[in-house]
């Protein structure tokens, strides 16, 4: 008799143990699966990005962080987007779009106003209201696979209006900053600017 109770518990024990074992391995390849598809989103579809500098005050400060959607994106005016080094630049960039491939632009310093397509802009996110030129050049129409670009400060924005910046080639935009996750008390949509022009 105590011979079959001891088969038993053994057995029990078995089975107990060949449930914990395939619950662990099952637990184990959500999590593998879980990390494959946050890599892949990450790598092909997002990217994290951390502001650096004031050029685009007053939408977002020194050490903000948001979210770049890279997938199949192309820059479109108002938008606020992220460039990768190239040129004279030695590190990213985030700006603003303002002009696309075959904008016509026209930039009026005396009154700090942008044209686009002879439409002037409502900026209303600039920083201050008044701002200058730098020691680039204003196209009058934004070539073909280029872009221009300022920062929301625009006192304190290397933008393409230097030569510094200048035009940026639509390939060096890596994505929209459409979300910024921190600092926690702003987490906040980005908005883009509604340009009619």
């Amino acid at each position: 008799m105590e011979n079959n109770n001891s088969d038993s518990n053994r057995c029990e024990f078995s089975v107990e143990g060949s449930e914990l074992a395939r619950f662990l391995f099952e637990s184990a390849e959500v999590v593998a699966q879980s990390l494959i598809f946050i890599v892949f989103v990450l790598v092909f579809v997002f990217r994290v990005f951390t502001v650096q500098g004031n050029s685009m005050l007053s939408t977002l400060q020194n050490g903000n962080k948001v979210v770049v959607k890279i997938y199949n994106y192309q820059p479109v005016r108002g938008d606020i987007v992220v460039i990768s080094k190239y040129g004279k630049l030695d590190e990213s960039i985030i700006k603003r779009v303002i002009a696309l491939p075959g904008d016509r632009l026209y930039i009026d310093f005396a009154t700090s106003s942008v044209y686009v397509n002879g439409k002037k802009l409502n900026e209303y996110y600039i920083n201050e209201p008044e701002f200058g030129p730098d020691d680039g050049q204003i196209p009058e129409v934004v070539p073909e696979g280029y872009i221009f670009v300022m920062g929301d400060n625009r006192n304190h924005s290397s933008d393409s209006r230097s030569t510094y910046v200048g035009l940026v080639p639509v390939d060096k935009v890596v994505g929209k900053a459409f979300f910024r996750y921190f600092p926690f008390n702003k987490i906040s949509k980005l908005e883009s600017a509604k340009y009619s022009s």
